[in-house]
C-alpha cells in the first residue's frame, strides 16, 4: 500500500531524515519507533505533504505522492491523527468529528461513518453535544482518532498517541488502537512507547537521528537487545 524509498527531508539546510525506506502492506499495523527528535513526526508530516521532500519517493497504491498537497493526499485515502491532541475546543464533539469527513465521498457517508465511530467510542456519543474542550486528555485522543477515521482512510497515520497521557488513559487509547488492528485498518503508528506499540503491531522500524537503524517483526523487536536497552528500560 505504501512504499517509502530513500527519503530525505531537511529543515532549511539541516537534514532531518536521511535515506529512510519502509513499506506498509494492506491490513498491517506498523510501529515507527524512536526517541524524541529521532524524526518520527517529520516522517509522518512528509507523508502527509506537510513538509517538502528533498529527495526520494513516497508511493501510495502505486502513485507517487511526494510533495503532493495535503488535501490531495487525504482524497487518495491517507489520514493523519496528529500528536498533541489537536482539537477544535469550542465546538461540539459531534462537529469535531464531522470536520474529518473532508472529501466529497466521506461527506456523503458521514452519517454512516459517525455511527461507526460512535460504536468504536461510545463515550464520544454520550458527549457528542458537549464542547470538545470539556473532554479529558484520553477522551480528546479518542476524538482525534475518531476524526481521522471519519475520512474513511485506507491508511491511518497515528502520531505519538501516548504523549502526555497517564497510564490508565494510555491503556484505554491502546485498547482503541487494538480494535483498529482487529478491524484490519492499515495503520502506521509513530510512538516513543515501544512496548505498547510493538504489542499491537505486526512489524516495526526504529529511527535514530533520522535514519532507519532496525526493522523486523514486532515479536523479534521486543526481544532485541537494542530495543530492550534503549526503550524498555533494561
Amino acid at each position: 500500500m505504501l512504499e517509502v524509498k530513500n527519503l530525505n527531508v531537511s529543515y532549511g539546510v539541516t537534514p532531518i531524515l536521511r535515506d529512510v525506506s519502509l513499506n506498509v502492506q494492506q491490513g498491517e499495523v506498523i510501529a515507527l519507533l524512536g526517541s524524541n527528535g529521532a524524526g518520527k513526526t517529520t516522517l509522518v508530516n512528509a507523508l502527509m505533504g506537510m513538509l517538502k521532500v528533498t529527495s526520494g519517493e513516497i508511493i501510495f497504491e502505486g502513485e507517487h505522492i511526494e510533495n503532493m498537497q495535503p488535501h490531495e493526499i487525504v482524497k487518495r485515502g491517507v489520514a493523519q491523527v496528529p500528536e498533541g491532541r489537536k482539537i477544535f475546543p469550542y465546538i461540539s464533539v459531534h462537529d469535531n468529528l464531522f470536520l474529518g469527513a473532508y472529501s466529497n465521498e466521506a461527506w456523503h457517508r458521514r452519517g454512516e461513518s459517525i455511527e461507526w465511530v460512535y460504536n468504536l467510542f461510545p463515550l464520544l456519543k454520550e458527549r457528542g453535544h458537549m464542547p470538545a474542550r470539556t473532554l479529558s486528555g484520553g477522551e480528546q485522543q479518542m476524538l482525534v482518532i475518531g476524526r481521522g477515521l471519519m475520512s474513511r482512510p485506507k491508511l491511518l497515520l497515528v502520531d505519538e498517541p501516548s504523549l502526555g497521557l497517564a497510564p490508565k488513559l494510555l491503556a484505554e487509547v491502546y485498547d482503541i488502537l487494538h480494535k483498529l488492528s482487529e478491524q484490519k485498518i492499515t495503520t502506521l503508528l509513530s510512538e516513543q512507547n515501544a512496548r505498547q506499540a510493538l504489542t499491537i503491531s505486526d512489524r516495526g522500524y526504529v529511527l535514530e537521528n533520522g535514519s532507519v537503524v532496525l526493522a523486523d517483526s514486532s515479536a523479534k523487536l521486543l526481544n532485541s537487545e537494542l530495543i530492550k536497552e534503549a526503550y524498555l528500560g533494561r
